[in-house]
């Protein structure tokens, strides 16, 4: 089995990546859990939320047995929102984070058109976060490559880096 977890601040591509590489690849793909929660329980949510959110989605993670799958957001989303947004996260999200869950963090650089929406709250410190994922991910040790530019350039850096760990698995 192959996880690939999409990363990065809001309106960066994730979703809209995750879902192009399932389609491309003939993965799973697994859907952002705290976007469905925030749908059904309304945009307004605090610190508590944010363990229910993280909690759902890793249960969604666990109950994906395909051999490739496409996770929409990773817990390191989850803990620097909640940095940024409440200067600190949760235990749960601290564990989410330190286990490897994932084979690789695709971080998706904020270098395209901030699309706003009702549940989206950021639009103007993307390039900031960008930076503190960059941060989180080498303090980890998280295996990651950053995707930029226009979208069939990261569809395809993305595929490639799938294949490679296809053949080493």
């Amino acid at each position: 089995m192959i996880r690939i977890a999409f990363t990065g601040p809001e309106s960066s591509g994730k979703s809209t990546l995750a879902k192009a590489v399932s389609g491309a690849m003939q993965g799973a793909y697994v859907e952002e859990f705290a976007r469905t929660y925030l749908e059904e329980e309304g945009p307004e949510y605090d610190i508590e939320d944010l363990d229910i959110m993280a909690q759902g989605h890793a249960d969604a993670i666990r109950n994906t047995a395909d051999a490739l799958q496409l996770i929409d957001t990773d817990f390191i989303v989850y803990k620097v929102w909640s940095e940024h947004k409440y200067d600190s996260a949760s235990p749960l999200i601290h564990r989410l984070v330190s286990e490897n869950w994932f084979d690789l963090h695709v971080l998706c650089a904020p270098d395209i058109p901030w699309e706003s929406d009702e549940l989206r709250e950021n639009p103007d410190d993307r390039d900031t976060l960008f930076l503190r994922y960059v941060e989180t991910l080498e303090k980890l040790r998280k295996s990651y490559i950053i995707v930029e530019g226009p979208h069939d350039k990261r569809l395809k850096k993305i595929e490639q880096a799938i294949k490679q760990l296809q053949r080493i698995s």
